[in-house]
Order: C-alpha cells, then sequence, then structure tokens
C-alpha cells in the first residue's frame, strides 16, 4: 500500500505534467489572449445565464476580487452585461453578449480540436481506458470513497463476459418478451462467431461495468470491407436509467468510423422501442422490414443503417 507521502508525489507530478500538458503555464490558452482562469471563467459564463458573481467565485474556488478584476475586463470589452438580480436585488447576475460568445468560440473549438488530437492517437480500447480513469479519477478528487454509489464504466470484454452476453440476452428477453430458448441459442451462435473469427481492429466489443459487473454490452463486427454491423445490444436492469444503451452504441460508432468502415448496419425488432430510439437519435434509419416468426413469437424484423 502506497504510503501517504508517495500518494501526494504521484498526485504532484501529475498535476506539473496537466498543467504543461494544457498549456496551463502559458500566459495565452491554446493562443487565445486568455489565461487559463480567464478561459475557465469565460467557459462557465458561456454555459448558462445568471451567475450572480458570489457564486462564481465559489464554484471555482477563486478570490472575489480577483474574479471582479476579470468580469471588469470582460465587461469593458463588451462581452458581458449585468443586471439586478430577481432573486436578490442586491446581486446582479451575469449574462454573456453575443459579442462575448463570439469571443467564447474559437476558444471553445481549440479546445474541442486539441482534446480530439490527443484521443485520435487512441484506439477504443484505449479511450474507453482513459475516459473511464479521468471518471473515477475526478470522483476520487471530489470525496467519493467505498460508502459511494459505484459508477458505471465500459471497457472491452475479458475473459467470461461472453457467457454473460449469452445468458443475459436470454434471460431478459424471455422475461421482457416471452422469446423462447430458441433466441439464446440464436446469440450463442453469433458470440461463438465473434470469438471464433475475431479480427482485432476490424472488429470490437464492448462491456458495460457496474461494481465489477457486467450489466451491459455491444458488439461491432465485419460485415462487408466497408460495411460494420452492430450486434448483441443489451442493457441488464441494474445498468438501466444510466445512459448505458447509449453510450454503448456512439462508442460502437465511434470504433467503427475509427476502423475506416462506411457504414454501419443492425437487425432488430419493432418491439425492442428503447432500442429503436437509440438508433433514431444516432442517425440510424430504417431500410427494411419484413414479418416472421421466430423464438416463438409472430415479430417484424428490421433492418437499420448508419453512413459513417
Amino acid at each position: 500500500m502506497p504510503t501517504i507521502e508517495h500518494a501526494v508525489a504521484s498526485l504532484r507530478r501529475f498535476n506539473r505534467f496537466h498543467t504543461r500538458f494544457v498549456g496551463a503555464l502559458g500566459s495565452s490558452l491554446h493562443g487565445s489572449g486568455f489565461t487559463l482562469t480567464e478561459a475557465r471563467v469565460l467557459y462557465e459564463l458561456a454555459q448558462r445565464d445568471g451567475w450572480l458573481a458570489g457564486e462564481l467565485a465559489r464554484e471555482l474556488g477563486l478570490d472575489a476580487a480577483y474574479l471582479s478584476r476579470i468580469l471588469k475586463r470582460f465587461a469593458a470589452s463588451g462581452w458581458l452585461e449585468a443586471e439586478r438580480s430577481r432573486e436578490d436585488g442586491r446581486a446582479r447576475s451575469l449574462r454573456l453578449t453575443r459579442a462575448g460568445q463570439e469571443a467564447f468560440r474559437p476558444l471553445d473549438e481549440a479546445s474541442h480540436a486539441e482534446a480530439a488530437a490527443v484521443l485520435q492517437k487512441l484506439d477504443a480500447a484505449g479511450r474507453i481506458r482513459l475516459t473511464t480513469a479521468l471518471g473515477e479519477a475526478e470522483a476520487l478528487l471530489q470525496g467519493g470513497g467505498a460508502a459511494d454509489a459505484p459508477r458505471p464504466t465500459i471497457r472491452p470484454h475479458r475473459p467470461g463476459d461472453i457467457g454473460w452476453v449469452i445468458s443475459a440476452h436470454g434471460r431478459l428477453y424471455a422475461e421482457d418478451y416471452g422469446w423462447d430458448i430458441a433466441f439464446e441459442g440464436f446469440v450463442a451462435e453469433i458470440a461463438a462467431q465473434f470469438l471464433r473469427d475475431f479480427q482485432p481492429g476490424r472488429e470490437f466489443s464492448l462491456i458495460a461495468d457496474l461494481g465489477g459487473q457486467p450489466v451491459g454490452s455491444a458488439f461491432v463486427v465485419q460485415e462487408s470491407e466497408e460495411t460494420a454491423k452492430l450486434r448483441m445490444v443489451i442493457v441488464d436492469r441494474p445498468g438501466r436509467g444510466l445512459g448505458l444503451g447509449k453510450a454503448l452504441v456512439r462508442e460502437a460508432i465511434a470504433f467503427a468510423r475509427s476502423a475506416g468502415y462506411r457504414r454501419m448496419v443492425l437487425w432488430t425488432n419493432d418491439i425492442l422501442h428503447a432500442a429503436r430510439a437509440i438508433y433514431v437519435a444516432e442517425g440510424f434509419r430504417l431500410v427494411a422490414e419484413e414479418r416472421h416468426h421466430s423464438f416463438g413469437q409472430d415479430l417484424v424484423g428490421q433492418n437499420w443503417e448508419l453512413v459513417l
């Protein structure tokens, strides 16, 4: 177990790395003319109207006089307006002007481009590891502990996960839709083919994990050189309501794009309303449907497609 001195040294080392990494040591973040603190204040003002100066100072942990000087500079540049607060007549609420929003836009775009350039150097598994680690670090540094509810993460599959994927599909579809055991066999065949014919760099697995247990999945398989297929998307009951279905589908789409596919397809059935809503929201379009009798039910199968 690391000593407190070792932990302090590690945290300070990361802080030094991060400030250098994001360019916080310079006088102009992303060449914008804003210091890191000014850029953070501008960011918060751009996210919503109605900040009170004292409220903003507490949120950012800034000295009130220091923040006041920044706000005066923004106001003098025509970027900031203040009006009497409806909740507290003694205070003034803050709002960026259109000129302020225009001043913020190139800074926001530069920050986004820099983050995207970093993430493009990582493969899909690396991006998942990074975002998971950042989320865990944020929770711990905000005071999270063992007593807190576990945070869901998304990771590549590990030995044993495929058995869970098959079992979860069989159990949930039987409970929710009355499908018979033939569906579990259908999923088992898909899963076995994925393991047997796996093509690194062209195919990928995603497992949603909650407290060390799988609660969701999505798989990307190669349909052809230009087409990826989204398969075995599911979220178990403990993971529902956490946005995991959308997150799994988005990560699968991101992988397909990074792998060079031109389109992504999927097959589903019209009774799966929650899943279909996610596909529509992510830009998939229905290209064909057909009635069929499978898994002990009369169903309407649907083919969906997304141009990447």
